[in-house]
């Protein structure tokens, strides 16, 4: 048996009902073998960043995981299909969309999957909330960068 990873994932929706799907795609992480889950974010309403379409939710999870990185991704794209995510163009509106923020200290660049996620620093919606479960990831400098983005908290 693998010994367990802490990996950060990072949760968002603009299509449907998007705060039920978060906390549904957040339950079925939880629920999965392998996983277990350490931390949930606050929910946050935020702008699409380089999209189009409604205000998206967001949050980021802390779960303990004995999957591999490339394993985690393959049942978080799962939890997108089931949410009944498409892709018809690049940063298209979205049912769900999950990604591997950090997998431990793993750096990892593969067509698949990379780690760090490549954009996390640029993004309010990621930092934010990363921020609230994991102060230590985040960095004061890291927050003011990304300050002018609005990223407003809705629950404890």
């Amino acid at each position: 048996m693998r010994e367990p990873v802490l990996a950060y994932l990072a949760l968002g929706a603009n299509l449907g009902d998007a705060q039920a799907t978060l906390l549904d795609a957040i339950m079925a992480i939880a629920a999965s073998p392998g996983c277990r889950l350490r931390r949930r974010s606050s929910l946050y309403r935020t702008a699409p960043v380089d999209s189009a379409g409604p205000d998206y939710i967001n949050a980021v999870i802390a779960v303990e995981t004995t999957r591999t990185a490339p394993d985690l991704l393959r049942l978080l794209q799962a939890l997108e299909v089931q949410a009944g995510r498409e892709r018809p163009y690049r940063n298209a509106p979205r049912t769900l969309d999950l990604d591997i923020l950090l997998y431990g200290d793993a750096r990892m660049h593969s067509p698949q999957l990379e780690l760090p996620h490549p954009r996390m620093y640029t993004r309010a919606f990621v930092l934010v909330p990363l921020a609230q479960i994991a102060p230590d990831r985040v960095t004061a400098a890291q927050l003011q960068a990304v300050a002018d983005q609005a990223c407003t908290r809705l629950d404890d």
